[in-house]
């Protein structure tokens, strides 16, 4: 009974020894770094981290030099305010104290028309019997008709005075303060790009200037590896790649951690050779593609840069 068994099972045994082991591809672990630098140029006034600390989104990282920015800044911003107070007398009119100097300006001027009026008829009324001259007459009537004339002219000139300014003048002041604000907004996005911040939580990976040495603009101050732009790249031979596509997950091993899982997010189209060769169907098993693979952020911080790894397709 027992050799019987030992027969039905042996054919099991011997293809389950003659399976092949999974297959496993050598990689290593690398970054995409942020690089921050600043548009503007400046001496570095604050470097606010150090080399392999953790820093939150929104921590300040470094600052440069502002003294001129700020001092354009609140040029910038006077410049708005009197161009706003420019456009806001123009649509009130003239000041009140003005206004009062033209109204007494007009009450005289209504007193002498009276006056005028009243020595015009008198004069009429005296050259009807002879007792004042024809040139005495025409004075006074020419005197009557001026100061009628001058109480005109000072009513309009009020009228005028309560007016705001005309619409074209309104226009171009309303543009000069646009123009002012468009300064302003500016002079803002200069100073601000003299302090910059994490844009997300990340490793300092490493710092290029200490502070007081001159930065030119454009300049990287501060490289950070956020966790999410850790990536594993290993290679494929040809005849696995079906199996390796995008959405596939794997295992990543290395030597002291834990196994940790990823997805494969990139295959390349393009293959090369593991050595120099010439193409053919003979050498065609040479061909490898590159794979890259993300561990999830919480976990890419165990791994760094340049770390060998295994990758095992699960």
């Amino acid at each position: 009974m027992t050799a019987r068994l030992s027969l039905l099972f042996l054919p099991l045994l011997l293809a389950a020894c003659g399976r092949d082991a999974p297959a496993t591809y050598q990689g290593y672990v690398e970054g995409e770094y942020v690089a921050l630098a600043a548009s503007q140029g400046g001496h570095l006034s604050r470097l606010a981290v150090r080399r392999g600390q953790q820093v939150a989104a929104g921590a300040p990282v470094f600052a440069l030099e502002s003294d001129n920015e700020t001092a354009v800044r609140r040029q910038r911003q006077q410049q708005l305010a009197a161009a706003q107070a420019q456009l806001a007398d123009l649509r009130s009119g003239k000041r009140p104290q003005e206004i009062a100097v033209t109204e007494a300006q007009l009450t005289a001027a209504e007193a002498e028309a009276r006056r005028a009026a009243q020595q015009r008829q008198r004069d009429e009324a005296q050259f009807a019997i002879g007792g004042v001259s024809q040139a005495q007459l025409e004075q006074s009537r020419a005197a009557d008709l001026a100061a009628a004339a001058e109480v005109r002219r000072l009513q309009r000139e009020l009228d005028v005075a309560r007016l705001p300014g005309r619409s074209a003048q309104l226009q171009a002041q309303a543009a000069q303060v646009e123009a002012a604000r468009a300064a302003l907004a500016q002079a803002d996005w200069t100073l601000n790009q003299k302090a910059l911040r994490a844009p997300t939580g990340a490793l300092v990976f490493d710092t290029l200037y200490r502070e007081g040495e001159w930065v030119a603009p454009g300049s990287p101050v501060v490289r950070l590896l956020p966790p999410g732009n850790i990536k594993v790249r290993f290679f494929v031979p040809q005849a696995a790649l079906a199996g390796l596509q995008p959405g596939r997950e794997v295992t990543l091993r290395c030597d002291g951690c834990q196994p940790l899982p990823a997805r494969i997010d990139y295959v390349a189209t393009e293959a090369e050779y593991t050595p120099p060769v010439i193409y053919s169907n003979d050498t065609r098993d040479k061909l490898v593609f590159l794979v890259e693979a993300r561990p999830a952020p919480a976990q890419a911080a165990r791994l760094h840069p340049g770390q060998p790894v295994t990758v095992e397709p699960r």
